[in-house]
């Protein structure tokens, strides 16, 4: 094999190679998830509830959205559990890349003669998930992979549970990472290297679009699984499915787009195909409006649907409501109590009657949190679009603004989970003020209260 050319490009891939910036990025997504159902335990969201974080498989029908709420002591526990599991997780990577680190002693010709302890690091934490003993948190390791066979074995006869759709969603944001896994692998093989990634040819170069559209794929066929549902009469099911496929045509166009890099260098040589020519061939703006679309589509979606702001939904008429209360923008006067459990008293309806334009009825978070998410999710949606583009970072995947992107994207992720639950428990509570499903006889918790508006007769 021969020896690498390491120059700058290569040279974070020396000290910090592909298979263990996805061992961190493993690990901060379970720090994410830890921090979101701590942070929504703080701020008195039911997460558990919302979720249907039970160790059952299934629940009845009666028991789906409101099975019997847990105590403190549950979700604490849980987020608890996972704090643990990050913190393991996180000193067993530190300990192959140190061991790395020491062996390679950051010398190029040794990077890829101990290329070998990352892949045992790895193999062994697979066994570990799959380990059938009663160690090493084994009720949250068969959580997980229940809740993998669960999304990719749905069927119309079946319920689509909102954990799995938060989980399969929290996926497409890993689908990158699932990719650098793909080609972790490759660069593992003999003849390959851990500082560049392998070259792709003939068929080879559609397998990483194809990996990298599982989450997307899953993502869809719940939506479509929905949308043929008996109970089913919304066609919103089938518009959440076209934005899923709007996602495909980005990845495959991305990958298209290689061929004609090979065309030029077979044409007119390896410095012409390195030549700009992105903005003159008919496939790159192919990709860039599918990419376009993708990421404005996405964005609607989360704000309208996802969310249940009015910012961005067709005749909203929050604009001729009357202005709110110069005290509306103090937390103070957010704090969820009205819905997740205290009554609110009289005086304070008016901070439900009246709210800021684009927003909604009911906030359970601090007024300013909505416009800053707002803002990040928009710029971190359109920067997705080049995680999911081969064709952009096939030269660069040792550059720290890649993994900055996909760390980035995680974080989008971790800030979507929280208002993405508030919306849920707060369609919830509507739905339980108005089938009367649960009331102070039948539960030893306090009752939901909603106040009425006409902007919460109708779901966004």
């Amino acid at each position: 094999m021969s020896e690498p050319d390491v120059d700058l490009e290569f040279g974070y891939s020396l000290s910090f190679p592909l298979p263990f910036r996805v061992f961190a990025l493993t690990s901060l997504g379970i720090l994410a998830w830890a921090t979101n159902l701590h942070g929504l335990d703080n701020l008195g969201v039911d997460a558990v509830s919302a979720l249907d974080l039970r160790i059952g498989d299934h629940y009845s029908s009666s028991q789906r959205y409101w099975p019997d709420s847990p105590r403190k002591a549950d979700v604490t526990v849980l987020y608890r559990n996972v704090y643990r599991i990050f913190i393991t997780y996180s000193v067993w990577c530190l300990v192959s890349w140190t061991m790395f680190r020491s062996f390679s002693q950051g010398d190029p010709t040794l990077v890829d003669v101990f290329g070998y302890i990352p892949a045992i690091f790895a193999l062994i934490t697979v066994l570990i998930l799959i380990l059938p003993f009663n160690v090493l948190f084994r009720p949250e390791r068969d959580k997980f992979l229940h809740a993998i066979r669960r999304c990719l074995s749905s069927s119309p006869d079946n319920p689509i549970y909102f954990a799995d759709v938060v989980f399969a969603d929290v996926f497409t944001s890993f689908a990158k990472v699932l990719g650098d896994v793909f080609i972790s692998l490759r660069m593992l093989l003999p003849g390959n290297s851990l500082l560049e990634p392998p070259a792709d040819h003939g068929w080879t170069r559609w397998i990483m679009p194809t990996i990298m559209s599982i989450p997307y794929l899953v993502r869809f066929r719940q939506c479509v699984i929905e949308w043929l549902s008996v109970d089913n009469t919304s066609r919103r099911p089938l518009a959440n499915a076209v934005k899923y496929a709007t996602a495909f045509p980005v990845m495959y166009l991305s990958a298209a787009q290689r061929l004609v890099v090979s065309d030029l260098i077979n044409e007119k040589g390896k410095q012409a195909a390195e030549a700009a020519w992105h903005g003159e061939h008919p496939l790159f703006r192919l990709w860039l409006l599918f990419a376009a679309m993708n990421s404005l589509y996405s964005f609607w979606w989360d704000v309208t649907n996802d969310w249940g702001l009015e910012l961005l939904k067709p005749g909203s008429k929050t604009s001729e409501r009357p202005l709110p209360p110069r005290r509306l923008v103090l937390p103070r006067l957010h704090s969820g109590s009205a819905l997740l459990g205290s009554r609110r008293p009289a005086e304070d309806i008016e901070d439900y009657v009246a709210y800021p334009f684009g927003l909604r009825p009911t906030l359970l978070y601090p007024l300013p949190v909505y416009p800053l998410l707002l803002f990040l999710n928009l710029i971190l949606r359109l920067t997705w679009s080049i995680k999911l583009s081969s064709h952009l970072h096939s030269k660069s995947e040792g550059s720290v603004a890649i993994f900055l992107i996909e760390v980035a994207e995680i974080f989008r992720r971790w800030m979507w989970v929280f208002v993405r639950v508030e919306w849920e428990v707060i369609k919830k509570a509507r739905e339980t003020r108005n089938t009367g499903r649960i009331s102070l006889s039948d539960t030893d918790e306090p009752e939901f209260e909603m106040i009425t508006t006409p902007a919460m007769e109708h779901d966004p």
